[in-house]
């Protein structure tokens, strides 16, 4: 079915970024505005109302010309309770916030995973039906992942299907989350990476990304990605591990579940694709076994951040049946 008006909200531990698609599936306004999970969840929730009621004003529409709020949340999420069981970047857990945001707004909240609803944007906006198997995977400040089965998104039994992140690729790490494991997230996300290259420049390592030997200093995508392209030896080192990992988890997946697409996306994808790409592929055709690696397509969505927006408008064609 067709929706009317439906405001997109991408929720993450930095920003709130909020926007109106219409009718016609475009996005026509835009509203982003900082995230402070300091101040505790009752304020997470008046800041994404507030900045929903923004996109209204800028647009002239009440909220009963709006269709639904589709909440898109980097964490484990019930999209039929409106239950936000565990969101660590946010500092949220077993919350719901379908419930607190209909004190503040008049309009169906329906809340996904943010790498779920980007898989849903991508399935509709970028691949229709020519996709079958899929896995979607957002590489950036954590890794997240997104299934999809005979074309259909696959949340699991208990809604934690596609937390590819926490996959363990060493038995034992210094960077362990519990247990003294390493992640696959701890190992080859935006993170992992500014944090190997922080280590070397404290080991006294030479590269042009020094001013970054700083705990305070944030080391993003886009310096790595500007090192790179001057070829600097240290992010080289550093982004080619994470590559070799991420192609390698890759295949194992593939291997296991006989996926025909992976898409990729995220902040480091988009920044360093032309780098990172090959290096990924290259490790993942080492990796899966050959008859199930075959027919597998890798490519970056071309949607971007914006999957996860255009991701509410197939999520409220599903819930607001």
């Amino acid at each position: 079915m067709g929706v009317q008006n439906i405001i997109s909200v991408d929720f993450g531990g930095t920003k709130i970024l909020s926007a109106l698609i219409n009718a016609h599936q475009e996005i026509v306004s835009r509203v982003k505005i900082p995230t402070n999970i300091e101040k505790g969840n009752e304020f997470l929730v008046k800041s994404i109302a507030n900045s929903v009621k923004k996109i209204l004003e800028e647009s002239n529409l009440k909220e009963n010309n709006v269709s639904a709020v589709c909440l898109g949340v980097p964490g484990t999420v019930n999209p039929f309770s409106g239950i936000i069981g565990n969101a660590p970047n946010l500092g949220i857990k077993d919350f719901n916030i379908k419930e607190a945001l209909a004190k503040e707004i008049d309009i169906p909240v329906l809340i996904e995973n943010d790498v779920n609803l980007a898989g849903l944007g991508i399935k509709k906006f970028e691949l229709g039906d020519d996709v079958k198997n899929m896995l979607v995977v957002f590489v950036g400040t954590g890794i997240g992942g997104a299934f999809f089965f005979d074309g259909k998104l696959y949340r699991g039994s208990s809604f934690f299907a596609g937390e590819i992140g926490h996959i363990i690729v060493e038995p034992k790490g210094e960077f362990s989350t519990f247990s003294n494991r390493t992640t696959f997230e701890l190992t080859a996300s935006r993170t992992a990476i500014a944090r190997d290259i922080k280590r070397s420049l404290n080991k006294g390592k030479k590269s042009i990304l020094k001013e970054y030997n700083s705990p305070k200093k944030q080391l993003k995508s886009k310096a790595i990605a500007d090192a790179l392209k001057k070829e600097d030896p240290l992010a080289t080192k550093s982004v080619s591990k994470a590559a070799v990992t991420i192609g390698t988890v890759l295949g194992s997946i593939t291997t296991l579940l006989n996926i025909d697409t992976i898409v990729l996306g995220g902040g480091v994808i988009e920044a360093m694709h032309e780098f990172i790409l090959p290096k990924i592929e290259k490790a993942f055709k080492e990796s899966v076994l050959v008859d199930a690696g075959k027919i597998v397509k890798i490519f970056e969505t071309k949607l971007g951040d914006d999957a996860a927006l255009y991701g509410g408008v197939a999520l409220a064609e599903e819930f607001l049946k």
